[in-house]
């Protein structure tokens, strides 16, 4: 009796450490921690340069002065200047709005078409869901940069064709991961209970299933932001997304990489470096989002 009263309390404080353990974790992983709200900050403050740029920009960033050409910092340039004598301040700023607008609208446009999709194939199931898993490992096989490329010379170069196509090409990003999601909380006991009680589909779908899943849509939302951000950065680098003489961070590298040549690397460097303080940024804050969705879940 002594022997299994004691393997009883055994069993019981190891259970007491287990869960004591779990629930620290679960406080760890609810918060964002430092780095987290590091990478928060960084987005606030490119996000607040973006909506203000043209209160706070100092220059016109498209003013040519082909004799101001490489000027080095100073008062009235604190970045100095490009091989046409435009302020490299005044371009850096303006460029964040179509450095970070594009990618916005990518992944709003994608996120809502593949989580619209996936609910749909979830729900439904049988053929449909069958056409919608083709369809999605279809688009899936095509690289978005390589989509954007070919609707840039089907449909001209510019942002408009660039961000259309990367919404088609990041769509089963996010179709795949809500479908695999709204498939575990459709076999739950809650949605059975609904379904008897003569909910809706639509009703279940949008009211119940889809804010269960929502935070794992917006981490990997957001997590796809540095991905396009790349992408369409890369395009303008090639002289396919935005079009000169509109400031961009990807053109501004592009255009930059004459004066690496010339010893003058701070456009190219410049624009790199928020390029990838950017990325970096969403990337850590779509970690920390996931791990809060997994953890929760």
């Amino acid at each position: 009796m002594t022997v299994a009263v004691s393997v009883v309390a055994a069993a019981a404080a190891a259970d007491d450490r287990l869960l004591a353990r779990e629930a620290r974790k679960l406080r760890r992983s609810g918060s964002l921690g430092v780095s987290g709200w590091i990478a928060i900050g960084a987005l606030v403050v490119l996000g607040l340069v973006a909506l203000l740029a043209p209160l706070i920009v100092p220059t016109d960033p498209n003013a040519v002065s082909l004799s101001d050409a490489y000027l080095p910092a100073s008062g009235s340039h604190p970045l100095g200047t490009d091989a046409s004598g435009r302020d490299l301040l005044s371009r850096l700023i303006m460029g964040s709005q179509t450095a970070l607008v594009g990618p916005l609208l990518v992944v709003v446009a994608s996120t809502i078409l593949g989580t619209a999709l996936a609910l749909c194939a979830v729900w439904f199931g049988g053929w449909f869901d069958q056409a919608v898993v083709r369809v999605v490992d279809a688009i899936f096989a095509f690289p978005g940069l390589l989509l954007a490329i070919l609707a840039t010379a089907l449909f001209g170069s510019g942002l408009t064709a660039a961000v259309a196509a990367l919404s088609i090409a990041y769509i089963p990003y996010i179709a795949r991961i809500v479908r695999s999601a709204a498939l575990s909380e459709r076999s739950l006991p809650y949605v059975a209970a609904l379904r008897v009680q003569g909910v809706r589909g639509f009703v279940i779908a949008t009211r119940h299933i889809l804010p269960n899943v929502s935070g794992l849509i917006v981490a990997n939302g957001t997590l796809s932001f540095g991905f396009v951000l790349m992408d369409l950065a890369g395009l303008s680098f090639i002289g396919l997304g935005v079009q000169p003489p509109t400031a961009d961070w990807g053109a501004m590298v592009g255009e930059g990489m004459s004066g690496v040549l010339q010893q003058q690397p701070l456009e190219a460097l410049s624009a790199s470096l928020l390029i990838v303080i950017t990325v970096a940024s969403v990337n850590i804050l779509g970690d920390r989002l996931t791990e809060r969705s997994e953890a929760h879940s």
